[in-house]
C-alpha cells in the first residue's frame, strides 16, 4: 500500500471515517485516505460548471445536488474562490467625454435582516458597465465611498443622475448632480441592473433561504457577478 499523494509506503492505520471505512495516514506527508474511495477528486470540468452556476439564481445546496458534490466541499470551494475575487472594478481606459453616470442603492442583508448591507452602484449609461461599487450602510459615509470608487475620468466631468436620497447631494458636485424621480426614466438602466442582481444572485432575492451568512462571501458573490457582467454583458 502506498500514499496516493507522495507514494510513500510508510503508511499506518488511523481509525475509521463516519462510514466505518478504515482510514490510513501517511507518516511522511501526513495525507489521510481510504482505500477505494467512493468519490474521487472533483474534475476541472465540474469546477467550471460550478463557476457558471454561481452566476445563476441557484443556492449552494441546489448546486451541490445538481453536480453531485458534497455541500461541505462546495462551501470550501466557494470560500476560496470568493477570497480571490478583486474588490474593485477593472475598466479599460475610456474617454471622459459624453459619459453619463447613473447611481442607485440596493438593500441586502447578511445573517439577519437587521444587519442591513446597502449595495451602492454607479453605471456608465452608454456602455452599461458598472464603474463604482460600495457595500455598507445608507449614510453619507457610504455615498462618499461610492464616489471614491468611481474612476477619476468620470468624477471630473460626467453628469450624475440619482434618486432623491439626501446623501448624494452632499457628495456629488452640485453643478453635475441631477436628482430625478423614477417617472423621468433617468435612472432606468441602473435600476434594471438592480433587478438583474436579484434575478441572478440567489442570496439577494428578497424572500429566500439562500441569504448570505458570511460578509466576505456576500461581497465575493457580488463582485464575482459584477466582473462577469462587465466582461460579457455590456454593449
Amino acid at each position: 500500500m502506498t500514499c496516493p499523494q507522495c507514494h510513500s509506503n510508510h503508511v499506518t492505520k488511523n481509525g475509521f471515517n463516519r462510514l466505518k471505512k478504515q482510514l490510513y495516514k501517511c507518516q511522511d506527508c501526513g495525507r489521510q485516505f481510504v482505500l477505494h474511495p467512493a468519490k474521487g477528486p472533483v474534475s476541472q470540468e465540474t469546477r467550471e460548471l460550478i463557476d457558471r452556476l454561481l452566476l445563476e439564481k441557484i443556492s449552494l445546496a441546489g448546486i451541490a445536488r445538481a453536480v453531485k458534490v458534497s455541500e461541505a466541499w462546495l462551501q470550501n470551494y466557494v470560500n476560496e474562490k470568493y477570497k480571490k475575487v478583486p474588490r474593485q472594478v477593472a475598466l479599460k481606459k475610456t474617454t471622459p467625454y459624453g459619459v453619463i453616470l447613473e447611481c442607485d442603492e440596493l438593500w441586502s442583508f447578511v445573517g439577519k435582516r437587521l444587519n442591513k448591507q446597502w449595495i451602492w452602484l454607479a453605471m456608465d449609461r452608454l456602455t452599461r458597465r458598472i464603474v463604482g461599487v460600495h457595500v455598507g450602510d445608507r449614510t453619507e459615509r457610504s455615498a462618499q465611498a461610492l464616489w471614491d470608487s468611481i474612476p477619476a475620468q468620470y468624477q471630473t466631468s460626467a453628469p450624475v443622475y440619482t434618486d432623491f436620497w439626501s446623501a448624494y447631494a452632499r457628495i456629488i458636485p452640485a453643478h453635475r448632480h441631477y436628482p430625478s424621480a423614477k417617472s423621468q426614466g433617468e435612472t432606468n438602466h441602473i435600476e434594471r441592473f438592480n433587478g438583474t442582481l436579484r434575478q441572478r444572485i440567489s442570496r439577494l432575492v428578497r424572500k429566500s433561504l439562500a441569504f448570505s451568512k458570511n460578509q466576505e462571501n456576500h461581497l465575493g458573490a457580488l463582485w464575482n457577478f459584477i466582473h462577469h457582467y462587465n466582461a460579457t454583458m455590456c454593449v
